[in-house]
């Protein structure tokens, strides 16, 4: 693990440093972002971003590391991020319409909002086929295969051992080799 020139500058706050970083790591870490369900369609997976970026320039002191393991600790940061919005989604669960009867304590949901204005063509069958893998398998897979992490940069994503992170791409891989059926061309 060595410190490279690039952390070393945005460290010492170079804005170029930082400009470098965010050009490398941002789209792929909106796209990302995407992928995992917040359950509250307030959160939006650009403002997670956002917030992402902003902790690790508070918390850039304390990483050391190269500039593609940055790639995965900025991710492991965004999860985090995305876990606690899921969480407080949860905590707050409320429907317009318990408040209308005055049921707050009744859990009928409605369905989230899908997100059309910032679509990518095949966005949704992404997601559909993502949603049928187990957790874990889904979430390394979108790191690796959708945002093109590397093993260890998904490993401190996800917070997994590489070999983890391996085992559960080869699960998950097998999987949709079974169940996506690609239309005759």
């Amino acid at each position: 693990m060595s410190v490279d020139d690039l952390i070393l500058r945005a460290k010492d706050g170079d804005p170029q440093a930082w400009r470098e970083l965010y050009a490398a790591h941002a789209g792929r870490l909106v796209v990302w972002l995407r992928t995992l369900p917040t359950g509250d369609t307030a959160v939006a997976p650009d403002d997670l971003a956002a917030e992402a970026w902003l902790t690790a320039a508070e918390k850039i002191a304390g990483f050391s590391g190269s500039r593609s393991e940055f790639a995965g600790w900025l991710f492991g940061i965004a999860r985090l991020l995305a876990t606690n919005a899921r969480r407080r989604s949860n905590r707050r669960a409320t429907s317009p319409s318990d408040l209308l009867h005055g049921h707050a304590s009744d859990h009928h949901h409605l369905a989230p909002v899908p997100d059309v204005g910032h679509q990518v063509i095949g966005e949704e069958w992404v997601r559909g086929v993502l949603a049928d893998l187990p957790r874990r398998e889904r979430e390394v897979v979108a790191c690796m295969d959708v945002v093109g992490l590397d093993v260890e940069g998904t490993a401190v994503a996800l917070g997994m051992s590489r070999t983890a992170v391996r085992v559960a791409r080869h699960r998950a891989l097998t999987r949709l080799r079974r169940t996506v059926v690609l239309a005759p061309s």
